[in-house]
């Protein structure tokens, strides 16, 4: 079974208020939505687990020596939590957000166990005392604004409504109060501005791995941020959430990344990450590979309910999309099918460091907007092939900067032997016919992205390029979000060997996920490749005929 906990646990388990919390819950409250609706709740072996780590408290006491004697004093943060995050990873239909919901109901219950507020012997090992947070503050956000009973704010209304504590409170669509007035949790919007200033002590955030929009993510920033504003109620954050498609720039993704680099250097943290995954040794075109994939991502306590032949069933639709189904059902981290460009070859290929010399020949790609999208020029040395952006430009107060484009065009054209320009006219073409004028029309070429066949075959040299290792970037994350973003749009048309051609286009036709530096990299490769092609060769004298 693969996976991923950091930090692992300790040699010596660390003091945890978890045993207290684990009874309150069991004691206190019962399932939510689904076919064990209103049953006392009950805690598997992992969710006890996840519990006692999440629960876990620095000790009492700590020990340090001084001049060869052990010299025990209270810990300077005896009681305080040890973890700030957390976040689960698991598979689709693992019962995460009854989870995250059972957490935020005692969180909120004013006699719940979750805070250290002393200390008691037991068998000779000092334990933490747990007790309830003062006046209590809960934001619970989704990515969509409708609390259904399939998100945890939807799921924790409807356990407290079932359950023995809800009458400690008042139980409301968007806000759930206590009783005596001092403590709430609520639903909340996806808006930056409107969770600015809140007084925050335990915060949930539901499905991570669809928080990709730019607001969204805003959000969960300024919630967290929030969190400092109570240290003394030792506030937390939960995220739970299935695998995140690569490059798509989630929440989910950004927390699994920040874990691996913590991983990798070994570093203490205040986040407690946990991710199950099927391993990658299972033939998924058997039968019984498939059933032991499903299995082992389910784990030994949600495989008891889970419908095997159901989810395998769907694996084998005439329509399915597997790399959907393998992300949502095996908890593996894989890219849509969608997608144009494999986003983690494209970060393999970094090349830290690498700085291109002045006067080195290059070559220009230019996509270009004035209102909606972005504006890009990327640049190619023609040697190496490595690619970097010159610029990627948002419009600021509703349009680009477009002396600041020309300012960056004038200074490639200064600093480098530029061979060629290849740029998308629509809404530039004064500007590139001033820039053909000022610098030769042979080298600065319109180049229409319009035309399918042609941007078909350029994007096709792009992908062969990246999966040979052919080129390198500087790692610039605007430049890969874009080569992230970049779908597929299939053509009527095929190459020689009848396969289909696509083209580049964005998840939908109003999505705020750009792609424009994605097409400007496509545009500055293929213009490599031609100055290659037209009879030059790498290191060599350059052609800049056009062709």
């Amino acid at each position: 079974m693969t996976v991923f906990v950091y930090p692992p646990a300790d040699d010596e388990p660390w003091p945890t208020l978890g045993p207290e919390v684990c009874e309150w819950i069991q004691a206190s409250l019962c399932h939510g939505p689904g076919d064990l609706l209103g049953r006392p709740a009950v805690l598997t072996d992992e969710h006890k687990a996840w519990i006692y780590r999440m629960y876990e408290v620095y000790p009492e006491m700590t020990e340090r020596r001084q001049h060869q004697v052990i010299v025990r004093e209270r810990h300077p943060q005896a009681g305080r939590r040890r973890f700030q995050r957390c976040a689960l990873s698991l598979r689709k239909g693992s019962a995460k957000t009854e989870f995250a919901a059972w957490i935020a109901a005692a969180e909120l219950h004013p006699d719940s166990p979750v805070r250290c507020h002393g200390w008691k012997t037991s068998r000779g090992v000092r334990m933490p005392v747990g007790g309830p947070v003062t006046d209590p503050y809960i934001p619970m956000i989704s990515y969509t604004e409708e609390q259904t009973e399939e998100l945890a704010y939807g799921a924790l209304r409807r356990i407290l409504q079932e359950s023995p504590v809800g009458r400690d409170f008042d139980i409301g669509l968007e806000r759930i109060m206590r009783l005596r007035g001092d403590g709430k949790a609520e639903a909340v919007s996806g808006s930056p501005n409107a969770r600015d200033g809140a007084r925050t002590t335990f915060q949930h955030a539901d499905e991570t791995h669809r928080f990709t929009i730019e607001h969204l993510k805003r959000a969960w920033t300024v919630m967290r941020a929030n969190m400092a504003k109570r240290p003394m109620a030792d506030p937390w954050a939960l995220e739970t959430t299935t695998a995140p498609e690569p490059g798509a720039g989630s929440v989910a993704e950004d927390t699994m990344e920040y874990a691996q680099q913590l991983a990798n250097a070994r570093r203490p943290s205040t986040l407690f990450f946990f991710h199950r995954q099927a391993s990658d040794g299972h033939d998924l075109e058997t039968a019984a590979g498939l059933r032991a994939a499903v299995l082992e991502a389910s784990g030994p306590y949600v495989a008891q309910w889970t419908d095997v032949e159901r989810i395998c069933e769907a694996f084998r639709e005439p329509d399915a999309d597997r790399a959907y189904l393998e992300r949502v059902w095996l908890n593996r981290p894989v890219q849509a099918a969608g997608v144009a460009f494999d986003v983690e070859r494209w970060r393999e290929l970094v090349r830290p460091g690498y700085v291109v010399p002045e006067g080195a020949a290059i070559t220009l790609g230019f996509d270009g907007s004035r209102f909606d999208d972005c504006t890009a020029l990327v640049a190619t040395e023609v040697e190496s092939g490595h690619q970097w952006p010159l610029g990627i430009w948002t419009p600021t107060e509703g349009t680009i900067p477009v002396e600041q484009v020309d300012q960056a065009v004038a200074d490639a054209f200064a600093r480098y032997h530029v061979v060629r320009a290849y740029c998308d006219p629509p809404k530039w073409e004064s500007w590139i016919a001033t820039w053909a004028g000022r610098y030769g029309e042979k080298r600065v070429i319109e180049w229409w992205t319009n035309r399918r066949k042609p941007m078909a075959y350029a994007i096709r040299s792009f992908v062969t390029a990246l999966a040979a290792g052919e080129l390198s970037h500087d790692g610039n994350r605007t430049l890969e979000e874009h080569i992230a973003n970049a779908r597929k749009l299939y053509t009527p048309l095929t190459d020689e060997q009848g396969q289909p051609l696509w083209i580049l286009r964005k998840d939908r036709a109003d999505s705020p996920r750009k792609i424009d530096g994605a097409m400007a990299a496509v545009l500055s490769w293929v213009a490599r490749t031609d100055a290659i092609s037209a009879g030059a060769s790498p290191g060599g004298p350059w052609l800049v005929a056009a062709v």
